[in-house]
């Protein structure tokens, strides 16, 4: 006993950091796309599509454009995969546990890098269709990992919401490995050299697979006791009753839970929260996505075409994906600034979680309707204040999303609601590639009224900061009442 009590903290923050490390390098690479296509058309991967044309005075203009709609249908099949199979992986960790869900990650991980390690082979681009199960394929397993690290949250009580999103964060930053990997392909380093690297890295998700997560889940709220991993002693598998049956535990704490767990799966799944939280995700989601998507073509526009200066700006936008990490944490700390302070007279924990939440979405909004308003107007410096918001609202969005996911509705739904959320988001997200469509045709590849709808149509996700909010005043007027009666 002296031995786990004794390495239970170490063991809980070498978690911690091991799962941010891995969030940070192996999540959400995909989203570093911008990096790598630029590399990429340098190896002419789909140059088949380019086809020259006659230019003004009759001269000769090499016409890209199917070269670039190629590009932005692989982003944009490996994003939907991405959010869609987060709701089939969110049933196979609820219902197997993490080690399963884990290995399988690990499994399709390798499978994209080694796809990948392939990419230097190309010749005259006979290889481009590879792009898109090698991209899938990364999509597919880094939601895995970030699926089964975010229970890593339930072990620092207080400060639950602030782990969520600091992993969620990482994620964002994870998007900076394609500009490593641009920036060393630049040094000489090859393609095959940094993939196979990536894929060789399989064996850190194996050590903390097997040394620092649990089979099985980490409860929440976790009691003191518990144990996980390789430890000194017999790890200890707890169930619900054995959970609330904790003498450590308040008996608010207790009946918390037991509010918590009375909601169905279908009662979450028709509630007016999930609807409008997947309205909220799905629209802001849809922003970026675009934004990503149409990032290069709109910089070759803007430059004039110009390689260097198109460089220079998707690097810049590279570096502020990295600062992901550093800004998704301040979301988590505004949901979580009211633990620790004693509740109102009546207010579960719950309900305190809700209030919390509403600040952190309305604020997320307001980055998205900021970010989608610089991101319209075609002035090229203006570009890198949108690179800055662009980054602080993807933190919150996503972070916010697995944080209130966490707080709204019953722990043990929770990996089937956050799949779920993203999986209906992703459905939604299909739509960026009918208005990439839409620019690359009627619009001519000017992308600014597309930019207009998008940025009104982001007045819509007002309405669910709204709503929680409401929902926190009646109940606390009910409290009122109640307390008068």
């Amino acid at each position: 006993m002296p031995c786990l009590v004794s390495s239970l903290t170490v063991r809980r923050y070498l978690t911690l950091f091991a799962g941010v490390f891995e969030c940070l390098c192996f999540s959400g690479t995909i989203f570093g796309w911008a990096s790598l296509v630029f590399v990429l058309k340098t190896k002419g991967y789909f140059s088949s599509h380019c086809t020259n044309t006659t230019g003004v005075n009759s001269t000769q203009v090499l016409d890209c454009s199917g070269q670039d709609k190629q590009f932005s249908l692989v982003f944009t099949i490996a994003a939907f995969i991405f959010n869609f199979l987060i709701l089939p992986n969110g049933f196979l960790f609820d219902h197997f546990g993490t080690t399963v869900a884990r290995l399988f990650g690990i499994y399709i991980n390798i499978s994209s890098t080694q796809d990948k390690a392939m990419f230097p082979l190309n010749k005259g681009g006979a290889l481009s269709s590879l792009l898109f199960p090698a991209l899938s394929l990364m999509a597919a397993g880094g939601n895995l990992f970030l699926l089964t690290n975010m229970q890593v949250g339930n072990m620092f009580g207080s400060r639950r919401s602030t782990v969520i999103t600091l992993y969620n964060g990482a994620v964002d930053s994870s998007s900076g490995i394609f500009f490593v990997i641009k920036m060393l392909y630049e040094a000489g380093i090859s393609l095959l050299s940094s993939f196979l690297f990536l894929s060789a890295c399989s064996i850190i998700h194996l050590l903390t697979t097997f040394l620092l997560l649990p089979r099985d889940h980490i409860p929440y709220p976790m009691p003191d006791d518990y144990t996980y991993g390789i430890t000194c002693g017999k790890s200890k598998t707890l169930n619900l009753e054995q959970i609330t049956g904790n003498a450590q535990m308040t008996t608010e704490e207790v009946e918390d839970i037991a509010v918590k767990q009375e909601k169905s799966f279908r009662e979450c799944l028709m509630s007016r929260f999930f609807v409008l939280h997947v309205l909220w995700l799905s629209v802001i989601q849809l922003r970026h996505l675009f934004f990503i998507g149409t990032l290069n073509h709109m910089l070759q526009r803007l430059t004039a075409g110009e390689p260097s200066l198109v460089s220079q700006y998707i690097n810049a936008f590279a570096i502020t994906q990295l600062c992901g990490v550093l800004c998704a944490p301040w979301n988590g700390l505004i949901m979580d600034r009211h633990k620790g302070k004693p509740r109102a007279a009546g207010e579960s924990e719950q309900e305190a979680d809700l209030r919390a939440s509403v600040l952190s979405l309305f604020l997320t909004v307001l980055q998205c309707l900021l970010f989608s308003i610089c991101g319209s107007i075609p002035y090229l410096p203006l570009q890198y204040f949108t690179f800055v918001v662009q980054v602080f609202n993807r933190a919150f969005l996503y972070g916010g999303d697995a944080a209130f996911v966490s707080v709204a509705f019953p722990s043990c739904h929770f990996g089937k609601l956050y799949g779920l959320s993203t999986a209906l988001s992703a459905v939604f997200s299909l739509l960026q590639y009918a208005c990439l469509a839409l620019v690359n045709g009627p619009l001519e590849g000017n992308p600014l009224y597309v930019n207009i709808a998008l940025t009104l149509l982001s007045l819509v996700t007002f309405i669910h900061p709204l709503s929680v909010f409401l929902h926190c005043r009646s109940l606390a007027s009910q409290r009122a009442i109640s307390a008068s009666t």
